[in-house]
């Protein structure tokens, strides 16, 4: 009687052993071998946000808004200086090997009205009122009245003052006031894949890597890049403040790398010279590249660490714009077109409505101590120098890219790094208070450009990994 139990056991184990094959999905697989390797789970890293929130959150409400306001005039026209020469080395390497490297800047025909010229100051447009003859209590009789305006060209000098000090809090170098700058229509000149790669690409990456990133003291006083930390898994042993910036640069590269997967130069069914040759080319998301990219077969381990820190540099963004709220709701966003200013306007509301909705910012006063000089100061420097490492890169549609995300990201550092934006209150003799409406804090209109296509930039890479995930699936 025991061996027949036994023989029935085995036969009962044996079924149910297939049966639970047979209806297990491939979601209830746990084994790591049988996940995908972009399959995210958990809390992103120094955060207390999951990535499932940030994934829902963003595809569902953040990215159809921002992929909309992004194509706006305000936001689609980029001024920039791509003829600058490199400060670090003088062999520049130009290693694209596609036509589409090029970058077309705009004919003053093309631009808005309120970027022309001397119009692209709001300033200009209130040069004609500030003339009008005022209050009667300015008349003299002998002088006239008084004129209290000023001439455009005083006030651009004047704007050149105000702009060096304010060049001395920004973490990036801003380049649209010099000569050679040019307005860049974003949505003409795309990112995407241009085949720009090799000993240049690499040197720049592992420049702004082994370079601009903190060094952690080691107990043999020899100093280690994180480039070599992570090798050594002793990055979680150094300071938040260090794995803060390492993670946002390792971010941004992650962020970079997928644009290029998905903005990929497809082959034509006949040939596949024929999309090199075509006007346009043929683009499309490239899985195979995204695979090559962050797969464990090419990178080990560390392709998914990157595409978390993907997710960190988002939440950075994020938090950022969601600070700095209250002085966008003061922006005009002016182009000189009343109606689409208006409509821009709303639209900026409604996305920082939904970003301040958002459960999980982290509290920025425990990551970046505003009261902290020294450390600001240091990141400054180091962020500083990652955005002169731009004007090296020799592909010009890398180059525009590659300046308008990292000034993107040092305008976020600038903003977590300015304490809480309020305005001045002076106390006056009776007690009561009245308060200065000019606020202490101050942006320039191409790092609100450069902050918020920054941020689509990272909202697109999230995006688009969940479609590379379901490919995969």
């Amino acid at each position: 009687m025991s061996r027949k139990c036994f023989i029935i056991f085995l036969l009962l184990f044996n079924v149910y052993q297939i049966s639970q094959q047979f209806f297990q999905s491939p979601e209830d697989s746990s084994t790591p071998d049988k996940q995908c390797f972009c399959e995210l789970k958990g809390n992103v890293d120094d955060c207390s946000c999951t990535v499932d929130t940030v994934d829902y959150y963003n595809n569902v409400k953040i990215y159809p808004r921002l992929k909309s306001l992004l194509q706006s005039n305000y936001f689609r026209f980029y001024k920039v200086n791509l003829h600058n020469e490199c400060p670090f080395w003088k062999d520049v390497d130009f290693e694209c090997a596609m036509k589409f490297c090029h970058v077309k800047s705009c004919e003053d025909k093309d631009l808005p009205l309120g970027f022309k010229g001397a119009a692209e100051s709001p300033h200009s447009k209130y040069i004609k009122e500030a003339q009008t003859i005022g209050c009667q209590e300015d008349y003299n009789k002998e002088l006239d009245f008084l004129n209290k305006s000023i001439s455009e060209k005083q006030h651009q000098e004047l704007k050149k003052w105000s702009e060096h000090d304010e060049a001395k809090d920004s973490f990036c170098v801003l380049d649209d006031d010099q000569e050679k700058a040019e307005y860049v229509d974003l949505l003409l000149n795309p990112e995407r894949y241009t085949g720009y790669q090799g000993r240049s690409a690499h040197r720049i990456w592992q420049t702004i890597y082994n370079e601009n990133c903190f060094k952690v003291q080691q107990s043999s006083n020899e100093r280690s890049t994180y480039s070599s930390m992570m090798k050594k898994n002793v990055l979680e042993e150094t300071c938040l403040e260090e794995r803060v910036f390492y993670r946002m640069v390792s971010g941004l590269h992650a962020s970079i790398n997928i644009h290029l997967s998905a903005n990929y130069l497809l082959p034509e069914k006949n040939s596949p010279l024929a999309a090199i040759n075509s006007p346009n080319g043929n683009w499309g998301p490239n899985l195979n590249e995204f695979v090559k990219r962050f797969s464990p077969e090419t990178t080990g381990p560390e392709g998914q660490k990157w595409l978390r820190n993907l997710y960190f540099a988002y939440l950075v963004e994020l938090r950022a714009i969601a600070k700095v709220a209250p002085y966008l709701r003061t922006e005009d966003f002016y182009t000189g077109f009343e109606k689409t200013d208006k409509e821009v306007k709303l639209a900026v509301n409604d996305l920082l409505n939904v970003i301040e909705t958002f459960p999980s910012h982290f509290d920025e006063s425990i990551m970046f101590n505003a009261g902290s000089k020294k450390l600001k100061e240091e990141f400054r420097e180091k962020f500083f120098n990652i955005t002169r490492i731009m004007d090296c890169v020799g592909c010009d549609k890398c180059r525009l890219w590659g300046k308008l995300q990292t000034q993107g990201m040092g305008t976020a550092l600038k903003i977590l790094f300015s304490g809480k934006f309020e305005h001045n209150t002076f106390e006056i003799s009776n007690g009561e208070h009245i308060t200065e409406e000019k606020p202490q804090f101050k942006m320039r209109r191409s790092e609100i450009v450069a902050l918020f296509n920054a941020f689509g930039r990272l909202s697109n890479s999230i995006y688009f990994l969940e479609l590379f995930r379901n490919q995969l699936r």
